[in-house]
């Protein structure tokens, strides 16, 4: 019988499995955070697009580690967060088969940006989206309807979460298409958290109302992709002896005779980034404030630290 030469551990973690390119680019909240009714209402997340990257030096506070008291330089990535706009409340009711949506109520303005998501060529179409139920909060007999949806809500959701928006023409990007999310509403009553999205319908909401300095959040997102790959570059398994026939990038066993099937442990060649990936425990070391004016003037280096000696 064959037997290893040596023993090791496989490679590549299988939590991750299956590896495939993400069904959608925008990232997805699999699961928001525990609801805490004593809290003022508040969201639980925001949208925000990758810039870039720089460094910061940080005394390491660490007792026990090596680094510990010393100078460490970190990298950290920087988001442009611009303020996000509710344009409607969704309603969830329990059912043994999970959340289902009871109802939503739309705002009567919903700016352009947001519109065009709904369609695939927005210069060609007739540009009818939200005509017709924007009229509902025109007349009376609409809008006894939207408080009735919204009462219906605050008596029988348990879950209430606001459908936000992002603002391209503030982003100076190329895609004028907004990106849109439903964002759950914790803390306070199911009626305070009904209020505090009616009350903030087509109002823009900070990225300092919901996240602040030094705290630690969860960043969701889909990871660079890197097309079709081999088992080297996808799985870091060992390359083979220089001499291989028939090339030295590959796994040189993949399965014993019987079970006569390739199990799906084996690392394979496919696709590798792109993939949907939740990273935990991400610090903010600062929140900027943008190009902003003060005394007339406009203020462009609100990144720069005390320390910073570029200026």
């Amino acid at each position: 019988m064959s037997h290893r030469k040596f023993e090791a551990p496989r490679h590549g973690s299988k939590g991750f499995l299956p590896k495939k390119r993400a069904k959608r680019h925008r990232g997805k909240v699999k699961c928001f955070p525990k609801d805490d009714a004593s809290k003022p209402v508040h969201m639980t997340c925001f949208m925000g697009y990758k810039a870039g990257m720089t460094h910061i030096v940080r005394e390491m506070d660490r007792p026990g580690s090596k680094a510990n008291k010393k100078e460490v330089v970190e990298g950290v990535t920087i988001l442009e967060t611009p303020p996000v706009v509710v344009i409607g409340v969704v309603g969830y009711i329990e059912t043994p088969r999970g959340l289902r949506a009871l109802k939503t109520v739309w705002a009567e303005h919903i700016g352009e940006e947001a519109k065009r998501r709904f369609y695939k060529n927005w210069s060609g179409s007739k540009k009818k989206a939200f005509t017709k139920s924007c009229t509902k909060w025109a007349d009376d007999l609409g809008k006894k309807e939207i408080e009735k949806d919204l009462n219906q809500m605050k008596k029988y959701c348990t879950v209430i979460r606001v459908i936000v928006h992002t603002q391209m023409k503030i982003l100076r990007r190329r895609q004028k298409k907004a990106h849109i999310m439903e964002v759950q509403l914790n803390g306070g009553s199911i009626g305070d958290k009904v209020n505090w999205a009616r009350e903030h319908f087509e109002k823009e909401i900070p990225v300092t109302s919901v996240l602040a300095q030094d705290e630690c959040i969860d960043v969701i997102g889909v990871t660079k992709g890197h097309g079709f790959k081999g088992v080297t570059s996808r799985w870091h398994t060992k390359k083979l002896p220089r001499k291989t026939h028939k090339g030295l990038r590959k796994v040189a066993c993949i399965g014993a005779w019987h079970p006569s099937r390739i199990q799906f442990t084996v690392p394979r060649a496919g696709q590798k980034g792109y993939h949907h990936r939740t990273e935990i425990n991400k610090k903010i070391y600062r929140i900027g404030e943008g190009y902003k004016m003060k005394d007339g003037k406009v203020i462009k280096n609100n990144a720069a630290t005390e320390y910073d000696l570029a200026d």
